[in-house]
């Protein structure tokens, strides 16, 4: 019994290894980085009537975690800092990279 343990576990760290030499390959292919504030709906008669100035209430709650998208799928959350004169986010909850990539 104990040969089949290890030629089980034998196995598993060839998969695992398989796994992550697969994720090698892709490690170098670019993707589009994206933070969503928040989302709403609207007619067309109250889209035509934006203008400057206009405010639109979104769904997400003032405080609440921003998505982060990478090629238009949720990878993690974050929130809005400030790097020097620019924006940043702070990464507060990411997927673990196996589901990241097999949703992208």
């Amino acid at each position: 019994m104990a040969e089949n343990e290890a030629e089980a576990q034998v196995e598993d760290t060839v998969k695992d290894k398989t796994g992550l030499d697969n994720l090698k390959v892709l490690e170098n292919i670019e993707v589009k980085l994206t933070v969503e504030v928040g989302s709403t709906e609207l007619k067309i008669r109250d889209l035509l009537r934006l203008n400057e100035g206009s405010v639109v209430e979104l769904e997400r709650l003032a405080g609440d975690p921003l998505d982060i998208l990478a090629n238009g799928v949720k990878i993690a959350k974050g929130e809005v800092v400030m790097v020097g004169e620019r924006f940043g986010i702070r990464f507060t909850e990411v997927t673990n990279p196996e589901n990241r990539v097999q949703k992208l």
